[in-house]
Formats: C-alpha cells, sequence, structure tokens
C-alpha cells in the first residue's frame, strides 16, 4: 500500500499546479480538502504564491478525466517527455479513492522556488505522515518541481522517460 500510496501522490502532485480556467467538474470519487489560507508572502518581485487551497482546488482539475492532457503537461516542470505518465497515476488514484490536501503553510523559498507538505488519505484511511513537495515557478506559472516529481515516481517504483535512472 505504501508504493501505491506515494503513486498516488504523485499524480495528485503533478496535477497541483496547473492554470484554473477550466471549470471541469470534480470525479465523485475525488475530493480535497482545502487547508487555510496562510501562504508566506513572497520577497522576489511581484511573485505571489498560491495557498494551499489554491493548489487544493487545482488538484481537482488535474484529476479530471476532461482535462486535456495538454492542460495537465503545463502543470508540471518536465512532464512533456512522458505527458501519460499523468493520467497513469492519475487512474491509480481514482481507483484506490484518494484524497490529497496541501498543507499550510506554503512558504517561499526565493528564487521562484516554494515548497509544502502533502497530506494522503486511501480510501478514507490517512497515511501517516506528510510528504514534502516543491514547486517552481516558470513564467509567472507554478509547477510541481522536475526533482519532487522524479522523486515521487522513483518512490513509487515506476520510471518515466522525465526523469534520469538513478
Amino acid at each position: 500500500m505504501t508504493v501505491a500510496g506515494v503513486a498516488i501522490v504523485a499524480a495528485l502532485t503533478m496535477s497541483a499546479c496547473g492554470s484554473d480556467d477550466s471549470d471541469n467538474g470534480a470525479d465523485a470519487t475525488t475530493t480535497t480538502t482545502a487547508a487555510a489560507d496562510t501562504t508566506t508572502a513572497a520577497s522576489d518581485g511581484d511573485i505571489e504564491v498560491p495557498t494551499a487551497a489554491e493548489f487544493n482546488e487545482l488538484l481537482v482539475i488535474g484529476l479530471d478525466p476532461a482535462t486535456p492532457i495538454e492542460e495537465k503537461i503545463t502543470m508540471v516542470e518536465g512532464s512533456e517527455e512522458d505527458p501519460e505518465l499523468i493520467n497513469q497515476v492519475a487512474e491509480s488514484a481514482r481507483l484506490n479513492n484518494a484524497e490529497v490536501t496541501v498543507l499550510d503553510p506554503v512558504i517561499y523559498q526565493g528564487d521562484g522556488l516554494a515548497s509544502a507538505q502533502l497530506q494522503l488519505s486511501i480510501n478514507g484511511e490517512p497515511v501517516e505522515g506528510g510528504f514534502p513537495v516543491s514547486f517552481v515557478n516558470e513564467d509567472d506559472t507554478w509547477k510541481l518541481s522536475k526533482d519532487s516529481a522524479c522523486q515521487i515516481v522513483g518512490l513509487a517504483q515506476l520510471t518515466s522517460p522525465a526523469c534520469p535512472a538513478p
């Protein structure tokens, strides 16, 4: 169940950073819990760091099967190298009735980098402990960092052309 849980986190976190331009409905089996809106303020220029609640809203869009793959690949740094990985792991999340919550605080690290913790539940049962994740700001769009995505893929014992072999 740990490997499945990490694989589910991979799908969910890869989906956490897209735009909210889509008005797609959420899959009834996938829900997120919005955390409080406390985000450490950005100190570099005009970079605005999304709140945990905003990242949670984006999870719903990223996990929606109706969201086009072209939109999903914009949510993860380097995901265009393996766009189907997002859908494969998202399907695993759906089958396992997974829920994930980006927890506060979302901390701005500087230089367009931010970090947070994720909490995962499978079939309503919380998985103990959080999972650290980092995000990058590219062209005013927040994305899951390639390093975090590859770490998650490796922990889930999956492979991807987007991630170098260890």
